[in-house]
C-alpha cells in the first residue's frame, strides 16, 4: 500500500453493501413511495437513487421472503409486454400499512433525509 492508494480510496469510496435489516427498510420505502416494483428494479434503483450504496440479489430476497412471511407486502405475476416470461412484482399489505410506514421512515433516517428536510424546514422558516 502506498499514500496515493489511501487518497484514492477517500476520492472513490468503495460501494456500501446493505444489511439485511437496511434492506427491509429501503424495499418498502420503494414501494410505499413508488408503487409496485419487482427485484431487479429494486436493486437498479438503489445504485441509480443512491450512488454510494449497493444491494446484492441474496440480501435483497432474503429481505422479500422476510417481509412475505410476515405478511407485509404479497407477491404476484405480471407478464410484461416484450417480455418471455412473467414478472415476480410485490405490493404492501394494506392491513400492514402501517407497520411499513415505520419500517419505511428506518431508511429515510438511515439516510439521514429527516435531518435534511428539518433543517430545510427551519430555514426558511
Amino acid at each position: 500500500m502506498k499514500f496515493q492508494d489511501i487518497y484514492q480510496y477517500f476520492q472513490e469510496p468503495p460501494p456500501i453493501y446493505l444489511s439485511k435489516e437496511v434492506a427491509v427498510c429501503y424495499v418498502l420505502s420503494v414501494l410505499l413511495e413508488q408503487g409496485d416494483s419487482y427485484g431487479t428494479a429494486l436493486i437498479q434503483s438503489v445504485e441509480t437513487e443512491y450512488s454510494v450504496y449497493r444491494l446484492s440479489d441474496t440480501v435483497l430476497y432474503s429481505a422479500l421472503k422476510f417481509l412475505e412471511d410476515e405478511g407485509v407486502i404479497r407477491g404476484y405475476w405480471q407478464k410484461v409486454e416484450g417480455r418471455g416470461r412473467p414478472r415476480r412484482m410485490y405490493e404492501v399489505a394494506m392491513e400492514k400499512i402501517e407497520d411499513a410506514k415505520k419500517l419505511a421512515s428506518c431508511w429515510h433516517d438511515y439516510l439521514g433525509e429527516e435531518l435534511t428536510f428539518l433543517t430545510t424546514q427551519s430555514n426558511s422558516a
